[in-house]
């Protein structure tokens, strides 16, 4: 270890430089695995037939498109060179697809279209016999309706009289298609077709790629060695005086899964290739590949995005896999692999470098996911050139696309601070007690004390603290601002008085600016001796060394804050308040420290003590923004000031007295956090006194803030699109992978990193830890509220944090405070249902799209759980 430690201290770059290596070594060695060649048997032959249907990549039937002449041949010249026969399914779309593959020397089985629409049906029926004989030696055979019972368009009886009635009018043998059961299932069709047409699909009866042939054949050979029938020998048996054609039969190369068949392009190389093997053994040289060129505006007909895929060629007439060789999934893989190692390459080394003082295991953790972000950024933006994308989802993605991004960005910062937290050496910046300084060397401390309708009886629970601090120079004012009930501030008055001369009061009525013109008001009547300004909440309980063990850090003019950390007393017993304390804790055990590395702390309005001069020289406390304290802090470091934080309990207050106030709280934060951002926007963009870790810190530090504004507009528009899903399934097609696997694993990354570094650096039981949990994500949509507004509003009232009050009331009186998540909760869980209802565990997309609909319920439901403990729980405290 101490070799590696030198020479990693040695040669920084050199040591990066391997890592990052090692790191696009193992990511080009993904996306090898994920395509690694499959080699199944080659095929020599020509293919018996394929269904053919003429329109181009930009056609669309149900638009009334027309493919014109030219497209056509080109077309059956490209299928001639594979196979001497195509099926086709309409006499009316496109009706010189005969005329034209007669000139081809094409054979073609013609169909007629039949469905619901009577007169239509007459038409195509017409077409199809007068098309019979002009060309009775191109059209060989005649379908007369394709699935038509399948979809129970018409009845059998129905079916049958069209059969009768075109094998009376044509020489050429007449059948209809159906899928194989339609046939079990109705046997007296047999007698009136001349042959049977059956469609083979074991794709959609979820069957896996490897066991879809001998599902599709049967497996039973000629010396008996196996006797596993398939659908195709099923009706050879009970049809036997019949000649069984298969009329279509193939694999999607991309779409939905359905149960366990997966569309890929492998897949459909593989599962047609060991068709075509298994049927010239067999001897079955009767079939149609389903089909041959992929047609994209069939997206849209009730199969799914995997109805566009079904081609040997793409819709740029392409061909999609090789007929000899291994078979690879995606052959432009490499490039896509240097691509996302070159991406990453220069951030890891850069990080690799700088954070050396990280350990080994933590610079490689966070390489890997600066590798496995850019593996996203590369794979996130070719994948849709894999489908056939309408003007509509383009301009989806484009919107989409920087969602993704900031997703990967927070995903980042998280990460970061999981990795210096968990494999730092030692905190850089560590700052503890002090020994205590005499009397004679102490600075004076004037302790602010600014509170508004507090309970009497709180507030002097903290002043005796303050009386009993062990410390000689120190004044306490109590600003009480704009408290109008003499009944509550006037035995607060007479408890100062009775303190004696150390405690003043002052009642301000009518006073502006909140808690902020309460300080500011506070600094004009400060002692002259004073050379630091301590704040603290009017429910805090000091430990009587909290001034004394601290304040020597003054001593140093570059120290212009001591800063520790908000921590709760009295919430053992009450399991609101519990959940709600240890939440607290989880930030000043983390998120502080990982800040207080780049001197970028978050400055609070409580335990807190700040040089005077640095105050007053820089303004005072800012009236503009809710968030006082965090601006002051900013402000500060703007001036080139450092901020100390140390980690130690020296004070204790109360936690919220229940979900309104603790959800009230949350707000104001976010809403002042977002005012801060506005008005200190250049400060935090642009080089200048700030530090590039601490611009750093305050641009990302709310990240996590705006990713439950983000979970808020996600879920709106998912609400949103479920219904147009549901209702207008035309328009709206299942989400791709592409977006929803990034969301699912941002969700399940972001709930490890946390609940890790809690169990790591949190001193609480696993039930706190998920109880803090349940409390941290029920607050995400007063955050969302308050980013929002922050971002759209200029100011908002300032609402006292109510520590000492009991809701009360019914049931009913307990879910108030979270209507709006419970309404919430209500659409996603109806939103899942529809889901559930209308597409199934059929594609592997909608239930993936149920999963994270059920995700986007969690903060919501956990706010109704945490409203509920908190009226349950009742305001007793331990």
């Amino acid at each position: 270890m101490s070799a590696v430690t030198t020479t990693e201290r040695s040669h920084p770059i050199l040591t990066a430089l391997l890592l990052a290596v090692l790191v696009a070594g193992l990511n080009v060695g993904l996306w090898f695995l994920g395509n690694i060649p499959r080699g199944p048997d080659d095929w020599n032959g020509p293919i018996s037939g394929f269904a053919f249907t003429a329109y181009q990549r930009y056609q669309n039937p149900m638009r009334g498109d027309v493919s014109s002449d030219p497209e056509i041949t080109g077309d059956l010249h490209l299928v001639h060179r594979y196979s001497p026969r195509i099926r086709t399914y309409s006499m009316l779309e496109n009706p010189q697809t005969i005329r034209l593959a007669d000139k081809e020397g094409l054979d073609v089985m013609a169909g007629a279209n039949i469905d619901t629409r009577l007169e239509n049906n007459e038409r195509e029926i017409d077409a199809l016999i007068a098309q019979a004989h002009r060309f009775p030696k191109t059209i060989s055979r005649v379908i007369v309706g394709n699935e038509v019972l399948y979809r129970g368009d018409l009845k059998p009886s129905q079916m049958m009289a069209y059969l009768d009635r075109v094998r009376a009018a044509v020489h050429q043998p007449v059948s209809m298609a159906e899928p194989f059961h339609v046939w079990m299932q109705n046997p007296e069709l047999a007698d009136h077709v001349d042959f049977i047409t059956v469609h083979l699909f074991p794709y959609w009866n979820g069957i896996d790629r490897k066991d879809a042939v001998p599902d599709s054949i049967g497996t039973r050979e000629a010396d008996g060695s196996k006797d596993s029938d398939g659908s195709f020998q099923a009706l050879q048996h009970r049809f036997p005086s019949k000649h069984i054609v298969i009329g279509e039969i193939g694999w999607p190369s991309n779409g939905d899964r359905h149960e366990y068949a997966y569309p890929t392009v492998s897949n459909e190389a593989i599962f047609l290739r060991d068709f075509f093997n298994m049927a010239k053994r067999k001897g079955i040289d009767d079939y149609y590949v389903l089909e041959a060129i992929d047609q994209p505006w069939k997206e849209n007909l009730g199969e799914g995005r995997t109805g566009a895929y079904w081609g040997m060629f793409n819709a740029d007439r392409q061909l999609k896999f090789p007929f000899k060789g291994p078979v690879t999934e995606d052959t432009s893989w490499p490039w896509k692999a240097f691509a996302a190692s070159a991406l990453a390459f220069f951030p890891m080394v850069w990080f690799g470098s700088r954070f050396r003082r990280f350990k080994l295991m933590g610079r490689l953790f966070f390489m890997a996911l600066l590798q496995l972000a850019c593996g996203l950024i590369v794979w996130s933006a070719t994948l849709p050139f894999n489908f056939y994308l309408s003007p509509f989802d383009w301009a989806m993605l484009i919107l989409l696309f920087p969602a993704q991004i900031a997703i990967l960005a927070i995903l980042l910062i998280n990460g970061f601070e999981f990795t210096e937290v968990l494999w730092r050496r030692e905190w850089i910046r560590h700052a503890g007690m002090l020994p205590y300084d005499p009397v004679e060397k102490q600075p004076f401390v004037s302790i602010h004390l600014a509170c508004h309708n507090e309970p009497p009886e709180m507030v002097q629970i903290t002043l005796d603290s303050l009386a009993r601090l062990n410390y000689e120079n120190f004044e306490v004012l109590v600003l009480d601002n704009n408290t109008k009930d003499p009944a509550v501030w006037e035995p607060v008055k007479a408890y100062c008085e009775q303190l004696g001369p150390k405690f003043r009061f002052f009642h301000l009525e009518p006073w502006p600016g909140y808690k902020a013109g309460a300080l500011n008001f506070g600094l004009t009547a400060t002692d002259e001796r004073a050379e630091v300004v301590a704040v603290i909440d009017a429910d805090y309980e000091v430990r009587e060394d909290w001034l004394a063990a601290l304040t020597g850090y003054f001593h140093d003019a570059k120290v212009a804050v001591v800063q520790c950390p908000q921590a709760h007393r009295e919430f053992e017993n009450n399991r609101f308040r519990r959940m709600t304390a240890w939440e607290y804790d989880g930030f000043f055990r983390i998120g502080m420290h990982h800040r207080n590395e780049r001197n970028a702390i978050i400055q609070h309005g409580t335990m807190t003590m700040v040089r005077r001069s640095a105050l007053e020289g820089t303004g005072g406390w800012s009236e503009w923004t809710i968030c006082e304290d965090a601006e002051l802090g900013l402000r500060l470091m703007h001036a080139g000031y450092e901020l100390v934080y140390v980690d130690e309990l020296m004070g204790k207050g109360l936690t919220p007295a229940d979900f309104k106030a603790y959800k009230s709280q949350r707000y104001r934060w976010a809403f002042g956090a977002m005012q801060i951002l506005k008005g200190r926007w250049s400060w935090m963009t642009r080089k200048g006194p700030l530090s590039a870790g601490q611009r750093f810190h305050f641009l990302t530090g709310w990240f996590s803030w705006f990713a439950d504004a983000l979970h808020f507009i996600f879920t709106m528009m998912g609400l949103l699109w479920t219904a147009g899903m549901i209702y207008a399934p035309q328009y709206f097609n299942l989400p791709m992978q592409l977006f929803l696997i990034p969301v699912i694993g941002f969700f399940f990354a972001k709930a490890i990193f946390g609940f890790v570094l809690y169990r790591a650096r949190v001193p609480c039981s696993w039930y706190d830890t998920i109880m803090a949990s349940v409390a941290s994500m029920g607050l995400s949509h007063a955050i969302a509220r308050g980013i929002l507004h922050g971002l759209t509003r200029e100011k908002t009232a300032f609402v006292v944090t109510a520590k000492s009050r009991r809701m009360g009331g019914s049931s009913f009186a307990a879910f108030a405070p979270v209507r709006e998540e419970g309404l919430m909760a209500i659409a996603l869980l109806c939103a899942v249902i529809g889901m559930a209802m209308h597409y199934g565990t059929n594609y592997v997309e909608s239930v993936l799209w149920m999963f994270i609909l059920t995700a986007q319920s969690i903060p919501y439901v956990s706010a109704l759980v945490g409203a509920w403990i908190a009226h349950t729980a009742g305001d007793e405290a331990g």
